[in-house]
Formats: structure tokens, sequence, C-alpha cells
């Protein structure tokens, strides 16, 4: 446990810095518009959307994401019903969370999972899309720290979790 001391150290002093100044309500107000572009729906209408409008990219692109979620959502499940990681709100009152969070614990986050699959995908297919695939995902996961819903840490292997199993769906699909 002494191994992960420090990154819990870090986690606390980052959230405290992004959560303990004036600003935070009007902050939690944009970053719940943004966290919510990371819910789910979006992703059903890009594959959808990619489908329609682009033949064979459009294919993989939904075959690669849906492989990729079917990957994804289980691995996500298990590692936070094993490590149990307690919500920022829940290990001090000096964090407060702006919204209900849709499950108990915090690493990995889901959301940040999800939005880095996306965004490989996207990069991949439509690499013109890129920075702003990444730029996005990468605002989901800071949004989720401003929400005061997790540490950087669970966003870090979110994104990690998201990126590994989208490569991996892509090499299975060999595109």
């Amino acid at each position: 446990m002494r191994a992960i001391e420090p990154i819990a150290k870090f986690d606390l002093a980052f959230s405290l810095m992004c959560l303990q100044n004036k600003h935070r309500h009007l902050v939690s107000r944009l970053s719940k518009a943004i966290s919510h572009t990371g819910d789910g729906h979006l992703y059903v209408l890009l594959g959808v959307l990619a489908l329609w409008l682009d033949g064979q990219h459009g294919r993989y692109f939904l075959l690669s994401g849906l492989l990729a979620f079917v990957i994804e959502l289980p691995c996500y499940w298990l590692l936070k019903n094993t490590i149990k990681r307690r919500r920022p709100n829940e290990l001090t009152g000096l964090i407060p969370a702006f919204i209900t969070p849709s499950d108990k614990y915090s690493l990995p986050s889901g959301h940040t999972a999800a939005a880095f699959v996306i965004a490989i995908l996207l990069s991949h297919f439509y690499p013109q899309l890129a920075a702003f695939a990444f730029v996005w995902a990468s605002m989901i996961a800071f949004a989720r720290i401003l929400l005061g819903v997790h540490f950087f840490s669970d966003v870090v292997l979110g994104a990690c979790l998201g990126i590994a199993t989208a490569t991996f769906a892509l090499q299975w699909f060999g595109v």
C-alpha cells in the first residue's frame, strides 16, 4: 500500500486545487454539459452515422466500437468492483460532488474509458478528426474530476483502458 501513497496524495491535492475555488459552481455547470456528451448516446449516433454515410469504413468503425465496448465494459466493471476505490467526496468532506455518479466506485473512470475508445476509433478511421477527438476525450476526463466524482489517477486508468480496448479491436479486425 505504501507504493500508492504518493499517487493518493497527488490525487487529493489535485482535486482540492481544482475544486476549492470561488468559480467551482460555474465550472461544474460547464463540466456537466461536457460530461454528458460522454454518457453513451453520442457513441451510438456516431456508429450509426458512420455505417450509414461511410460504407466500408463506417462498417468497421461500428464493428470495432462494438468489440471494444464488449471488452471495455466488463473490464471496467471488474476493475471497479475489485479495487473498490471510494469516490473523492466519500474520502473527504473538502471535495464536493456536483453530480450523483451512476455507480459506487471511482477507479477507473468509465466515462473516460468510453471517450478514449471513441477517440482512438475516430482518429483511426477519420484522421482529420484526431485532434478534436482527443481534446474532447480529455475534456470529458477533466470534467469528471471537476465534478468531484473522480481522481486524476481514475481518469488516467480509464484513458488507458479505452485506448487498449480500442487498439485491440482495430487489430482484431485488421483495419
